[in-house]
């Protein structure tokens, strides 16, 4: 588990190169709001975490098993990090700001132009999700 990274992923990566280049300034990993979002977007009022579809119980994708091996362990780390999420989401949104959850499967290249159109326009619309 050392080698698994919690900032610069690729996934992480791809979004924010395609935000740049639609002109969208940010900033990376804020580590003033909950939860420390991989992007947060001050004039939109947005944040954006790109959430790992096994680390944080992506329920109905084919990329979240639950593991044979050592269940216990598991099961208690995966169920902690969802319910740290969704504490970080309702703090976020207490304070005013849009929360978008972007699943690593959705970056895959068949999806990738139409999860990055749905991004766009949801970090562009007033209402907030």
């Amino acid at each position: 588990m050392s080698r698994i990274r919690s900032k610069d992923t690729k996934p992480e990566k791809l979004v924010r190169l395609f935000l740049f280049s639609r002109g969208f300034r940010y900033r990376k990993n804020d580590a003033r709001l909950p939860g420390k979002p991989d992007i947060y977007l001050p004039k939109y009022k947005t944040v954006i975490f790109i959430n790992g579809c096994f680390w944080h119980k992506h329920e109905g994708c084919v990329k979240f098993v639950w593991p044979k091996n050592n269940a216990e362990y598991w099961a208690k780390k995966i169920e902690g990090n969802v319910s740290r999420d969704k504490r970080n989401y309702a703090e976020l949104s207490q304070m005013g700001l849009k929360v978008i959850v972007i699943w690593e499967c959705e970056l895959k290249k068949a999806n990738f132009e139409f999860a990055m159109e749905k991004l766009v326009r949801s970090i562009t619309s007033q209402d907030k999700q």
